[in-house]
């Protein structure tokens, strides 16, 4: 794979890094890959890849970068409680501000020849859902984002389609939880749900125990499907 870490500047002037994965190409439409709580660790950075493979310039900005840079953890129970320790210290809000300037980032590189998405997991599912505002990026995709139902003002500047996958058997969102984000984009036609029976959270990652090969197949092809649709 063509992969490397590029600078990201935020709206303040300051400069992070992200994982910048190229396709087969060398150029397509752009989509910014937000985290777990894990860091833009082995797993992501293969997520990265598997988009890459499909076609899109995949950039994963590094969330974390203000706590400790390029957090790279494993899911082991050390690493968890690491990974626990940063998502209790980040600043969420000056997070989606920095994933939204991944998308201003990534919407100039040459190699993006078309629209850019937000697609994210867990965290990532809820800094995609908030930076898709900020930036208005073309789309988004949220896998089981946790914490989008404290952030539910935002879904009136959400104009662009969006896609939440949710985990029926979800540890971390409860089915009411869902159930008021459901509520709030109730009547838009650009939001899309997809529930996942018998499944608990984070079952896209194959590196945990709740890996679910089925549910992640589905909801990987139903991504696809979503992207291909409007970022053409």
């Amino acid at each position: 794979m063509n992969s490397r870490w590029i600078d990201i500047q935020t709206a303040q002037g300051e400069t992070f890094s992200g994982y910048l994965t190229l396709p087969p190409t060398g150029s397509g439409p752009g989509i910014v890959l937000v985290q777990e709580i894990w860091g833009v660790n082995e797993h992501i950075r293969a997520v990265a890849e598997q988009y890459a493979l499909d076609g899109y310039v995949v950039l994963a900005p590094d969330v974390f970068w203000r706590l400790s840079p390029r957090v790279d953890l494993a899911y082991d129970d050390a690493g968890t409680q690491q990974a626990f320790g940063y998502y209790q210290r980040v600043d969420t809000a000056l997070a989606a501000s920095d994933v939204a300037a991944a998308v201003a980032t990534l919407r100039q590189l040459p190699q993006v020849s078309g629209k850019v998405a937000t697609l994210g997991f867990c965290l990532g599912g809820q800094l995609a859902y908030r930076a898709a505002a900020l930036s208005q990026a073309d789309a988004a995709v949220c896998y089981y984002g946790g914490g989008i139902q404290q952030h539910l003002d935002v879904a009136a500047d959400i104009g662009m389609p969006i896609l939440f996958h949710y985990a029926q058997q979800d540890g971390h969102i409860s089915q009411d939880m869902v159930a008021a984000v459901k509520a709030a984009f109730a009547g838009k036609p650009n939001a899309v749900f997809h529930d996942y029976a018998g499944v608990d959270h984070g079952f896209n990652c194959w590196g945990r125990p709740m890996y679910d090969q089925r549910a992640a197949a589905l909801a990987h092809g139903r991504s696809l499907q979503f992207l291909a649709a409007h970022l053409d």
